[in-house]
């Protein structure tokens, strides 16, 4: 029997890397301005939005963006939704889904480079911290230095800066849930509800440790959306990428000089690692496609300027797909196939759903009758032969004034209608709802004795809209007995 020698490998060093601080330093460039932009339109949307007025007629609430929990109601713009139509947000995700998943067929995780909140939080919080205590470099400095009067006010400034900021979050988030300038003046006299100081301390708070202390850390390890865009990425997919095969052996602007004068391979790459140096997430790109890499391009601004200054093609580091890389090697042209069927898949996708929801908004009801029929008893026989069926039925006025509405049975022959509470029968008895309100009311369905029938018949019971004409019916059955 052969004995086999077994030789453990130990690592040393602990099984967890303690965390490294990231110092971005500042860069300019076309994705730096980029980003600049989607922050300034982010943050202006976020925090101006609760203000912009939209008018929707008398007694109605005139905040464009309003999610309105006491009345039950979501208002953006010229749309209104009810809690029975939460199949609009349902739509909503589906096409936000979809769009994320088209993005990462484009360009990998740029959403999370240009449009996650988190970014533009963290990106806001870094120019703060530059602000107050320098570039990377001087930053440093200081977080080695012993403390001085001059360090800590800074420290405090910095800190009492990036708290302002998460207490505007949270103030402005709440103002989406009631009239804007009215909750601010009750905030600012401490006559606000003591839920909205709640969630404007909750908001405060995650927002400041998140943007202020966890920053890359909930990119790297906090966020689930890097794992699974990976499963949903392919090889025609734009990434930032370190094109290897024209920076490498990397070697310094002298050497590389000298190396081509003898006919020797020498890269583009100088190792400057100033790529590294502004990345938010402390990724070097030269190493391949990494979790951290949030595809904000950054990196590529800053090699560009390094390039330029060396008089050498820029776009050494770029988006790109990893088939170029071989095709280059290869000597052949590079191939950038954006519209593909994975892509056109998503925006067929999008397009359908977005089709449905139009077209559910366009045929929207703002009024509509609900019906249940009595259980005991089903019917009931009266004196003169005819039959009596009771049912609850449910009026709905979505609208903003009062509405009177006629009701109407077809389906039984020479049926009369009572409403419980009025005096009298009809064939078509009008109530009136009020403004966006529900009407809940007795029916009383009587079918005269030469017309009632001989087993349970199907009946329609309409309500009608007299002032704009539009008519909601819901099925139900008559029983004689």
């Amino acid at each position: 029997m052969n004995q086999i020698d077994r030789h453990d490998t130990f690592i040393e060093g602990p099984l967890y890397e303690s965390r490294k601080k990231v110092f971005p330093q500042s860069v300019s460039g076309r994705f730096r301005s980029i980003k600049w932009r989607f922050m300034a339109l982010a943050l202006g949307l976020y925090y101006l939005l609760p203000f912009v007025r939209w008018d929707r007629g008398p007694g109605a609430p005139n905040q464009a963006v309003l999610l309105d929990l006491p009345h039950r109601r979501f208002y953006f713009f010229f749309i209104e939704l009810w809690p029975q139509e939460v199949y609009y947000f349902t739509g909503l995700l589906i096409i936000a889904s979809f769009t994320l998943f088209l993005m990462n067929a484009v360009a990998g995780r740029i959403w999370c480079g240009y449009m996650c909140p988190q970014t533009v939080w963290t990106d806001l919080f870094y120019q703060i911290e530059r602000w107050v205590e320098g570039d990377r470099r001087e930053r440093m400095l200081k977080d080695k230095a012993a403390l001085t009067v001059k360090r800590v006010w800074e420290i405090g400034l910095k800190h009492s800066l990036w708290l302002a900021v998460a207490w505007a979050t949270g103030g402005a988030w709440v103002l989406y849930f009631n009239d804007a300038p009215t909750l601010m003046r009750e905030l600012v006299t401490f006559q606000a509800p003591m839920a909205a100081y709640v969630w404007i301390g909750i908001l405060t708070l995650s927002t400041y440790f998140l943007a202020g202390h966890s920053r890359e850390q909930v990119c790297v390890f906090m966020c689930p959306w890097p794992r699974i865009q990976a499963a949903l990425t392919d090889e025609y997919a734009l990434n930032v990428t370190y094109r290897g095969d024209r920076g490498e052996p990397r070697v310094s602007a002298k050497k590389a000089i000298a190396l081509r004068a003898k006919g020797e391979p020498a890269g583009d790459c100088v190792d400057c690692r100033q790529c590294v140096a502004v990345c938010p997430t402390g990724v070097d790109i030269r190493h391949g496609a990494e979790l951290g890499c949030i595809q904000c391009g950054l990196c590529i601004d800053a090699c560009d300027h390094v390039m330029t200054e060396l008089h050498r093609p820029t776009g050494l580091i770029a988006y790109d797909n990893d088939i170029n890389a071989e095709r280059r090697r290869a000597g052949l042209p590079e191939v950038y196939n954006l519209v593909r069927p994975r892509t056109i898949l998503y925006v067929v996708l999008i397009a359908v759903v977005g089709s449905i929801m139009i077209y559910a908004f366009a045929n929207k009801k703002y009024s509509g009758v609900n019906v249940l029929h009595d259980r005991n008893p089903l019917a009931v026989q009266l004196s003169d032969g005819s039959v009596r069926n009771g049912y609850t039925i449910r009026l709905l006025n979505k609208n903003g004034d009062a509405r009177p509405f006629q009701i109407h049975v077809e389906g039984l022959t020479g049926a009369e209608v009572q409403i419980v509470g009025e005096a009298g029968a009809s064939n078509e008895p009008t109530v009136e709802v009020g403004p966006d309100q529900t009407l809940e009311l007795r029916l009383l369905v009587i079918a005269p004795r030469d017309a009632v029938p001989a087993s349970s018949t199907a009946v329609v019971i309409f309500a009608k809209d007299m002032k704009s004409g539009v008519t909601s019916a819901t099925k139900d059955h008559f029983f004689p007995r």
